[in-house]
């Protein structure tokens, strides 16, 4: 296997693992509070980056990489986590996946403002169908959806990008899994001493679907899905498998569906489907 097709490969298993966070979120905010839930699971993955940076002797980051790592740090261990916590108390898995589908659309357009960089015409063109769409999407649906769990989607979706965004720059000096692991380990401080205490003050009531909901996002989500993420970036590189990302919103419906049960109406697969087209569309013209 050839390095591009291994990095497509490596993109692929990433994007997957990726698509399964908010079906797992959705299971695991069943049992737990939403704070408990992102302090605990960054904690965990914390301790396990923390184990593997030490066996792989990773070298540390310059002092010039802190603030950098913190803004990772802030965007995908604590608020990207958090705030889809939060709104998956208001909305369904399914729901929230079509969101996730302006997130290549969020970290371009960090990229854009980070790195200096100049999009043609047609980028803003497809940014403002792609917004257009989620948008119309979410006023179609009326009383029975929550404005205030839309309104945490778009924060999330947000916060990530900026920390997709930062993230990337950084992969370039210290490496792609080497960032995420230096950020949950700057992080794993204060996730500890908060999840110690908002902790439960039962676990023995909390259902098996919650701690296996836990655990995914913890175990995968937050480190692995990284690995297998950064990998494939760094062999196929960042523009051609970033492309793999749009496929994670019809992979997240998907899995909602078997796993949850959730209904997956045509108005939500015609969204994410518009999506889609147009964060392809904004990609293809960024440059």
């Amino acid at each position: 296997m050839d390095r591009t097709t291994d990095g497509w490969l490596s993109g692929f298993i990433g994007v997957t693992i990726f698509s399964g966070s908010l079906p797992a979120t959705r299971l695991a905010v069943v049992g737990f509070d939403p704070v408990f839930l992102t302090v605990a699971r960054a904690t965990i993955a914390g301790f396990l980056a923390l184990v593997l940076l030490a066996l792989l002797r990773a070298p540390r980051p310059a002092k010039g990489d802190l603030v950098p790592l913190a803004i990772v740090s802030l965007g995908v261990v604590v608020g990207f986590p958090l705030l889809t916590a939060l709104a998956l108390r208001h909305v369904t898995a399914a729901h929230s996946i079509v969101f996730v589908g302006l997130l290549p659309l969020a970290t371009a357009l960090f990229g854009v403002l980070r790195g200096g960089e100049r999009p043609r015409p047609a980028f803003w063109l497809f940014s403002g169908l792609g917004s257009a769409a989620v948008a119309g999407f979410a006023l179609s649906q009326g009383i029975a959806a929550s404005p205030a769990g839309d309104l945490l989607m778009l924060g999330a979706i947000l916060v990530c990008g900026l920390g997709y965004a930062e993230g990337g720059r950084l992969s370039r000096r210290l490496g792609g899994w080497q960032v995420i692991s230096w950020a949950l380990v700057l992080s794993l401080p204060p996730m500890l001493v908060v999840a110690l205490l908002v902790r439960p003050e039962s676990l023995g009531s909390i259902a098996t679907p919650a701690w296996l909901g836990l655990a995914y996002v913890s175990l995968f989500s937050m480190l692995i899905g990284f690995v297998f993420w950064y990998r494939g970036l760094a062999l196929g590189g960042i523009a051609a498998v970033g492309q793999l990302q749009l496929l994670q919103p019809l992979m997240g419906l998907a899995l909602a569906a078997l796993l949850l049960g959730e209904p997956v109406s045509t108005s939500m697969l015609a969204a994410t489907v518009a999506v889609i087209a147009c964060v392809f569309g904004a990609k293809r013209f960024a440059g």
